[in-house]
């Protein structure tokens, strides 16, 4: 006889979410990983002690990590997620009765409380330090690299860099990524020499204006770039950093991530792999300074120089801080350009207007060369780049680009839903908890 199912409404259930949630389900993994304790701690100073309980934090920092893990993106569609999925609640300690906050909650305390504690640092740091109890942090070969994720900003709309400021100011209403910028303005610190100098940009998005447009993947578009130091022994990402979508700031961010990474895990790196973008004399001599080995190509337009004898046909006298040039000739150390950290270096007026080989050298009266500050630095990386460890060094750095990937296609980090370098720093810093969660359950996962 066939049979038929009547839906017929009970008094009462005995129903246990624990029992409905499978033993393998990544949430079951993950939720043994983490001691929530410090979100109270941290946030301790933020709350009233009297007057009506406010939402859980822990609630809402659990249901953001469920987004990130599971790739939803909004979290309007976040609310009803955990709403219907009972692995959902058993994760943040709702049962069946209890309701789910509201999805305006979160920007409220996003904004506010969780902002000023650093709350998305600081569990991506006790997720750290997890994996580095569970052996996943080597800490001995690392790789940095940056990927572009597009800003939540119209490309049709944009400002003159160098009036943009003053444009924002005028405006009738300042919104709160355009406040953050014009901080950031009022603040900056004076330029680093030994780092790339700031890029005024050609245009300001009026609605973002601290992403960058970028052309990497196409048309232009604002972007920030998401920087992460991964550990090429494990696959984990040892930090994170979010900057605007420029190849100086990049390069900039690499030295932020090594010197928290030292200061935080105590690691100290024997290599950094890394693409020809982060090859600068500055980087690489900070790097050798540090006894960190670049394996990085180093960024050179010395044979840029058609039909003339290019610098490799000079040597270099360190003793005596000159060149001699094919005919024998000395070239001397005529001074440096701070701007650029460039030394100068120039032959004699009378040495070259008899010189049988001038009209394979220059055109001008003296010959010039210029020999950046780190230049030292330089070659010592040009000599690594013929040997076996720098072969494997550069195939192994291909690991970085899975952890693009995975971000971007499994965990839906596409684009920004938040605005400002603050917002682009959160969504990057808890994509890259979640990653790390992911790749340390499976580590404890029983075979």
């Amino acid at each position: 006889m066939m049979g038929q199912q009547v839906a017929q409404g009970a008094l009462f259930y005995s129903f246990r979410l624990d029992e409905h949630v499978p033993a393998d389900h990544l949430l079951r993994r993950i939720d043994g990983l983490l001691d929530f304790g410090f979100v109270r701690e941290a946030l301790a100073a933020s709350y009233s002690s009297t007057g009506r309980p406010s939402v859980d934090p822990e609630l809402m920092l659990r249901m953001l990590l469920v987004g990130y893990l599971f790739g939803i993106r909004s979290e309007r569609r976040l609310c009803e997620e955990v709403h219907l999925n009972l692995a959902y609640r058993w994760f943040c300690r709702l049962d069946l009765p209890d309701r789910v906050p509201d999805h305006s909650t979160f920007s409220k305390n996003r904004h506010g409380r969780f902002r000023q504690c650093d709350l998305y640092r600081l569990l991506f740091e006790q997720v750290v330090s997890r994996c580095a109890a569970a052996g996943l942090v080597a800490g001995r070969e690392l790789a940095v690299d940056g990927s572009t994720i597009m800003a939540d900003a119209s490309h049709e709309k944009k400002l003159k860099g160098a009036t943009a400021p003053d444009d924002l100011r005028a405006g009738d209403a300042v919104s709160r990524p355009v406040a953050e910028y014009l901080a950031a303005l009022d603040a900056a610190l004076p330029v680093n020499p030994d780092e790339p100098a700031p890029v005024e940009p050609m245009y300001v998005s009026p609605t973002d204006p601290q992403a960058a447009l970028s052309c990497k993947h196409g048309p232009a578009r604002y972007a920030y770039a998401i920087n992460p130091l991964l550990d090429l022994d494990t696959d984990c990402i040892l930090d994170v950093e979010a900057t605007p979508a420029r190849f100086s700031a990049e390069v900039t961010a690499t030295r932020t991530l090594l010197s928290r990474a030292q200061a935080k895990l105590g690691i100290q790196p024997s290599s950094l792999a890394a693409d020809k973008a982060y090859g600068s004399g500055p980087l690489l001599g900070w790097l050798v300074k540090q006894s960190i080995t670049p394996y990085i190509p180093v960024i050179d337009r010395t044979r840029q120089r058609d039909g003339f004898f290019t610098r490799d046909a000079f040597t270099y006298d360190p003793d005596a801080d000159a060149y001699r040039c094919p005919a024998d000739k000395s070239l001397t150390y005529r001074g440096t350009v701070p701007s650029s950290q460039v030394r100068r270096y120039r032959s004699r007026a009378a040495d070259c207007s008899g010189c049988l080989l001038k009209q394979q050298c220059t055109t001008a009266r003296q010959r010039a060369i210029a020999r950046l500050v780190n230049e030292d630095a330089r070659d010592h990386v040009r000599a690594l780049a013929g040997t076996e460890e720098y072969a494997r060094a550069r195939q192994r750095r291909k690991r970085i680009e899975r952890v693009f990937g995975h971000l971007k296609r499994n965990l839906k980090l596409r684009s920004l839903k938040l605005r400002g370098l603050a917002g682009a720093a959160e969504e990057f810093t808890m994509a890259a908890a979640a990653y790390n969660l992911q790749l340390l359950s499976n580590r404890a996962a029983p075979v």
